[in-house]
């Protein structure tokens, strides 16, 4: 069990490195929706290859004509699309930790709203009084994490970046609900997850085409070159949702949802503390420290009642 646990803590890691990665990558694309049409193509043709060894049927004239294509085929990559453009957009603004924290809190508290008023067909959750509490204490780490010096134009810009990020971590428990509606129509998860990369995929290009005029790449940046670990993302998107499929049946979604996040929250912190793949440095101190501490107490308060 606790082997399993620190899988799903290592898996959870791999969220920030890809957002990291990208962000790298944005640097020879100039543009973020090309870094997440990239991303996402690489992505797309991990799952094709999964699915076309798991399932070749699925790839079929016939299997296709026999479905009705209903809405839960598209939403789902398009709030991916949002999610990773998102945190693509965050990390270099307000870094790797706190952009983990807030899009987590933002999934807490739409994940409450969907448990509460039954939204997607989901069973209702009454809401608990602890869970007003663990909201506080999730709202209380992010405002003492980002209370630092400064001046009121910085801080009200810092305040808007947050409340995107608030905003942007609500996609992935919708996408989720959605998908798992596709699971269901297609009777794969790891279908669903192909149909949701290559639908984030095309919505890339289109946005990428309409807006930047195209999917430009340069090989070099500057005293950069571009090497193929720029175009990981992909492939760590892919490593976390197989991850989280592997360990659910074991942990349940609970403990599986809990180590992921708690591993996301120390690769943010990683990053941040020495800076890596050239990002800013935030070095870890006693304020962090303490905003994690009740963070991450809002979050089990949230999770286990």
């Amino acid at each position: 069990m606790y082997f399993l646990i620190i899988l799903g803590v290592i898996a959870g890691m791999v969220i920030p490195m890809q957002t990291a990665v990208n962000n790298r990558l944005n640097v020879f694309t100039k543009a973020v929706l090309p870094t997440s049409f990239y991303s996402f193509l690489t992505g797309s043709v991990i799952l094709f290859f999964i699915n076309f060894i798991m399932e070749p049927e699925k790839f079929t004239v016939s299997y296709f004509a026999s479905q009705s294509f209903s809405y839960v085929w598209f939403a789902g990559g398009v709030l991916g699309v949002i999610f990773l453009t998102g945190n693509i957009i965050l990390l270099p603004r307000i870094g790797a930790a706190l952009t983990v924290i807030v899009t987590v809190t933002g999934q807490m508290l739409i994940g409450i709203l969907i448990d509460t008023f039954g939204w997607f067909n989901a069973e209702i959750k009454p809401l608990h009084f602890m869970h007003i509490i663990g909201v506080l204490l999730l709202i209380t780490g992010i405002v003492y994490m980002n209370a630092r010096k400064q001046n009121a134009v910085t801080q009200n810009r810092s305040r808007l970046w947050i409340l995107f990020g608030l905003c942007t971590g609500m996609m992935p428990p919708l996408q989720t609900a959605i998908n798992s509606a596709l699971r269901y129509e297609v009777d794969s998860f790891f279908y669903a997850a192909f149909i949701s990369f290559i639908i984030g995929t095309a919505v890339l290009l289109i946005l990428s085409i309409l807006i930047n005029k195209g999917i430009r790449l340069a090989r070099t940046s500057g005293d950069l070159k571009l090497k193929s670990w720029h175009f990981a993302g992909g492939a760590l998107g892919a490593a976390y949702i197989t991850s989280n499929i592997t360990l659910m049946p074991y942990l349940g979604v609970t403990l599986t949802m809990m180590s992921a996040i708690l591993g996301q929250i120390i690769m943010g912190l990683l990053i941040d503390h020495f800076g890596m793949f050239n990002l800013p440095k935030y070095r870890i101190n006693q304020r962090r420290m303490i905003a994690v501490i009740l963070i991450v107490s809002g979050i089990v308060l949230l999770n286990f009642f």
